[in-house]
């Protein structure tokens, strides 16, 4: 008993151990930027007899080189099959020996070698039907090979012309018009600090349905000694509320309210940037409008990849005959330098206020001159950031830390 406890012990420091060493070195990207997910299994049994027990899905998920091969091999090898039973069909009726006259019918016109019963074959399942080899009614084992091959061919076609269909119609390259911003940001947003991503659809059809959901994928060890190298968090962009479900016409803003359920409620700015064990996973799902059909797109962002104190610039303008999305804004932020650097708990509990005037922004500032009489200039102005725009527009002169602001 009390090896056992101490065994136990030593094993439970051991993980504790381990997954202190995981914590403190950078764990590889689960999730890459491109979607892909870094994972490799290794030491599946019966790995190959799975695969094919659904031999469909296997063939539209394998690569085009291989799916080509299995195509050009099923007919090849069917017409193998059947020319060589037309050969011993024909052989054993003696059609194969030369005969000065011909005593009885063949079993089947024009075929005296293996390659005239291979080219029967090949014409028989294709339907080509040259008019030069037939079978005759003489054998009535090969009237019935032929039947076989009829229904065997239209088995063969079936599958492999519906698995190429639906290796095409795959709405797996619909994703490389999804995309995601490169980084996410960490501000203040209608006086609460949220986390925001940005996602846009580079296509004019819309995706149908589209919904976002995001995890947080970090180790930890739980209360009991138990290492878990990947836990899974969910980060609510708004399920409750309906807000994940998007209308992507234009970029959208993706935001994550760091409240007393987010597993970034204690979480500061400085130990944000520090933490090399964290993964945001990012996902956007939906139906593409033209095939019906579902498809995600997926991307990650690291601790290195979230902007404190950051917001996104903005992609949308007005013009004259509509809207216009400029994709040049897409991925560019700006600082925003009076973002409080404690974490949304401390936040709370200090019960910060922060003040209207100090937390102006260019985009504030432009829409005040757009909504002034005389702003035809900030109308058909293409701004790219306030130090830019401040040469062309006059922008009202505030007072980050003070009370009072003049316009």
């Amino acid at each position: 008993g009390g090896g056992g406890h101490e065994a136990s012990t030593e094993c439970c420091r051991y993980i504790w151990r381990r997954g202190e060493r995981s914590t403190r070195r950078p764990r590889q990207r689960f999730v890459g930027k491109d979607g892909r997910c870094n994972v490799t299994f290794v030491n599946m049994s019966e790995r190959g007899q799975r695969y094919l027990s659904d031999l469909f899905t296997t063939c539209v998920d394998i690569r085009w080189r291989w799916m080509l091969v299995i195509f050009t091999l099923s007919f090849v090898l069917s017409w193998l099959l059947f020319g060589f039973a037309f050969w011993l069909i024909a052989s054993a009726h003696g059609d194969l020996s030369i005969r000065e006259a011909v005593v009885e019918e063949p079993c089947f016109f024009q075929v005296n070698s293996f390659m005239a019963a291979f080219l029967f074959s090949l014409e028989t399942q294709t339907s080509i039907g040259y008019g030069f080899r037939s079978v005759t009614e003489e054998c009535p084992l090969a009237v019935v090979a032929v039947v076989l091959q009829c229904i065997v061919g239209c088995i063969i076609d079936a599958f492999i012309i519906g698995a190429v269909m639906a290796k095409i119609a795959k709405p797996k390259k619909r994703n490389e018009t999804l995309v995601f911003s490169n980084t996410a940001v960490v501000a203040l947003r209608d006086g609460k600090l949220c986390m925001m991503w940005r996602v846009g659809n580079l296509r004019k059809s819309h995706l149908v349905e589209a919904h976002v959901r995001a995890q947080l994928l970090k180790s930890r060890v739980t209360p009991e000694g138990e290492y878990l190298p990947l836990d899974n968090v969910d980060i609510n962009v708004g399920f409750d509320t309906g807000t994940d479900r998007i209308f992507l016409v234009s970029p959208v803003t993706i935001v994550h309210e760091i409240n007393e359920e987010s597993p970034f409620f204690e979480m500061d700015q400085k130990t944000l940037e520090n933490d090399s064990d964290l993964e945001v996973v990012v996902i956007l799902e939906g139906m593409v409008e033209a095939t019906a059909m579902t498809t995600q797109c997926r991307s990650s962002y690291l601790a290195t990849e979230i902007l404190w104190g950051h917001r996104f610039e903005p992609v949308l303008f007005e013009r004259k005959d509509g809207y216009q999305v400029d994709y040049s804004f897409f991925h560019r932020t700006y600082e925003i330098p009076n973002t409080p650097s404690c974490s949304a708990k401390d936040l709370a509990e200090q019960k910060y206020i922060q003040s209207s005037r100090s937390s102006f922004c260019y985009e504030n500032e432009v829409a005040l001159q757009l909504a002034s009489p005389d702003g035809e200039l900030g109308q058909n102005l293409e701004f790219t950031s306030a130090p830019l725009l401040s040469r062309f527009v006059s922008l009202p002169s505030y007072s980050r830390g003070g009370s009072t602001a003049r316009f």
